[in-house]
């Protein structure tokens, strides 16, 4: 089946804005393990100035920081999800995001693409990226 949207729905502008304006970073599927890229990119995030908020059904503190079992549970103002899961699980995460009704940015990681749960993102207002590291984009933005 063809994909009605594309893949990527920002702009190198948009992105730009985007990494300028987040301060709190809610990154779902942060792996506690150091050789993953959800950890090098959360890391990276975090070193940069960014509030990391791990979502992770395991481990009690990541990076030094404590983990969440699911968006829901976290107390306070999400700006931006960073989605390190399969593409199929994005329809829940959309779900989650639209009902915190706080989250103004849906990034999912370079690889990630549902096309479907991106528009029900942005048909609830928020900013979505697809298929970008944001690690890389914010590299590139300060180089």
């Amino acid at each position: 089946m063809e994909c009605e949207f594309p893949t990527v729905n920002a702009t190198n502008t948009e992105i730009k804005t985007i990494l300028e304006g987040v301060k709190t970073i809610a990154v779902l599927g942060l792996s506690p393990d150091s050789s993953k890229d959800s950890y090098r990119v959360a890391e990276y995030l975090k070193n940069a100035g960014y509030t990391i908020i791990p979502v992770y059904p395991k481990e009690e503190t990541i990076l030094g920081e404590k983990v969440f079992r699911s968006l829901a549970e976290i107390p306070f103002a999400v700006d931006m999800v960073n989605i390190f899961r399969k593409p199929d699980a994005l329809d829940a995460i959309a779900d989650a995001c639209i009902a915190r009704g706080d989250v103004k940015v849906f990034w999912a990681q370079k690889g990630i693409v549902n096309n479907e749960a991106a528009e029900r993102a942005r048909n609830a207002g928020m900013r979505v990226v697809q298929n970008h590291c944001s690690m890389v984009e914010h590299r590139l933005l300060h180089s």
